[in-house]
């Protein structure tokens, strides 16, 4: 899963970054409204929600919901501020923002509410994805096969869950690159091969009978198996 954090108190925001990093996210940063609303615009697809201070330069977090929201994107929105009024709240989710987290917060709560969204965007996200005999449990962070839990690094998580929420449907190196790591990493990098090599051995799926290859292009989850 994939957030952007907008946030121009610098130290907070790789803060944030960090530890959605810990917990199996891959992130983005920005410290500007204005930078924000042209990222959002142009890679809607790429996020799964979005982490929003309302204080930025440029425009504010209420302008750049109602933005977004005007353009017809509908990633999830949680705001960040350390105001608290009433008023407050509820301007800023008239403006399109889909929660609310005041400043300061415990880093456990951000998580749940992250989840939390995620779970009911338009295609309503469940907390478990069953593919074969795969079972994925996006809350725990869990993996089974034939009902024996399979320990996975976090990358190596968000790939099936990435590839478990599309079966069927090829995703190419460049999908998996944009979803799970940063815009910052080379897509020049056989790192998507080596993790799926790693996956598939866990699973005891080194003939890719699971996880397809389409020569090429990228990567499959047989739907039916």
């Amino acid at each position: 899963m994939r957030i952007l954090i907008v946030e121009d108190e610098e130290k907070l925001a790789r803060q944030l970054a960090r530890g959605l990093e810990q917990n199996g996210f891959a992130t983005d940063t920005l410290h500007n409204g204005n930078d924000a609303i042209a990222r959002i615009s142009l890679y809607r697809s790429e996020y799964d929600a979005v982490i929003l201070d309302l204080m930025l330069p440029g425009s504010s977090g209420q302008e750049v919901c109602k933005e977004v929201r005007a353009l017809g994107v509908t990633t999830p929105i949680l705001v960040l501020t350390a105001r608290d009024e009433t008023e407050t709240k509820v301007e800023a989710l008239n403006m399109g923002a889909d929660d609310y987290l005041p400043k300061p917060f415990s880093f456990e709560e951000l998580i749940a509410r992250i989840n939390a969204l995620l779970r009911r965007p338009a295609q309503v996200h469940s907390t478990t994805l069953s593919v074969g005999d795969i079972e994925l449990d996006t809350a725990s962070h869990s993996v089974k096969k034939n009902g024996k839990e399979i320990p996975l690094t976090l990358k190596e998580h968000s790939i099936l869950e990435y590839l478990m929420r599309h079966p069927g449907r090829v995703l190419t190196r460049e999908d998996i690159l944009d979803h799970v790591w940063d815009f910052q990493f080379s897509s020049f990098s056989n790192v998507v091969d080596v993790h799926v090599k790693n996956l598939r051995k866990k699973l005891n799926d080194e003939s890719g009978r699971l996880i397809e290859t389409v020569r090429g292009v990228g990567y499959r989850m047989v739907d039916k198996v």
